[in-house]
């Protein structure tokens, strides 16, 4: 799955936060966005997910050879498509266990209506078996109960975006707060899921060592543009990325 963005601008009080004239996200396995601190990521990846209100341009998505404009949708809906974005600030559901809040991420939207209040869900047996193998991997401190640190809270907010089995997997930040360890691990997982060819992903990350390391292909935005884009050995030669965002 792929996103086209075109002529995609945001503005707030007259003042142009993005311009997006053209750019392409999903088509290279494990993409990185990078770019100095107020460059537009984070409004950048709200706009492609309508979480968001773009002031001008389109977002497409591309699957399966089926292509389809996001401005009509709400959030909720492009998610639905399988287009998921991890939180780059914590959000948790602090009364939910670990497994109830990767239970609830994979419920399916035709069984998320009220009357599932008074119902006993049923078991699902391949779903209990994903959990058991994430919590049998990451180390929560108690797997049983609930997500106790920022750390362990961060750690779930992504699983329940893999949970999911998103097409294209948007990652805001997502290894800031986390050990070294973790995050190691859960961008092997994350690359599991890329070469199984079950999704794709865009990460935002000021980690470069993660980005050159785990990305075949980099765009970087700078004062709301994207000025260059493409392997990262290129990417980290280019003169303008060099003096805008590494001070060299």
């Amino acid at each position: 799955m792929k996103l086209s963005a075109t002529g995609l601008t945001k503005s707030y009080t007259g003042h142009t936060v993005l311009d997006i004239a053209n750019a392409s996200f999903g088509g290279h396995g494990v993409e990185g966005l990078i770019g100095p601190n107020g460059a537009g990521k984070s409004t950048l990846l709200g706009c492609l997910t309508r979480r968001i209100e773009a002031t001008t341009g389109d977002v497409c998505v591309d699957d399966e050879d089926v292509s389809q404009s996001l401005m009509s949708m709400q959030s909720f809906e492009v998610a639905r498509l399988g287009v998921i974005k991890t939180n780059q600030r914590i959000q948790n559901f602090d009364s939910l266990t670990i497994r109830d809040s990767l239970r609830m991420a994979a419920t399916p939207p035709e069984r998320q209506d009220w009357r599932s209040v008074w119902r006993a869900p049923p078991v699902d047996e391949e779903l209990e078996t994903e959990i058991d193998a994430l919590l049998s991997r990451f180390p929560f401190s108690d797997p049983k109960g609930y997500a106790n640190s920022g750390g362990e809270k961060k750690l779930l907010d992504i699983l329940r975006c893999i949970i999911v089995k998103p097409k294209l997997l948007l990652m805001d930040e997502p290894t800031a707060g986390l050990p070294d360890e973790i995050t190691q691990d859960v961008m092997k997982l994350v690359q599991e899921k890329v070469d199984a060819g079950d999704m794709t992903v865009v990460i935002i990350e000021h980690d470069l060592d993660l980005i050159w390391s785990n990305c075949s292909y980099v765009h970087f935005l700078s004062e709301g543009a994207i000025l260059f884009e493409g392997t990262p050995d290129a990417v980290k030669k280019n003169r303008v990325v060099a003096e805008k965002y590494m001070g060299v």
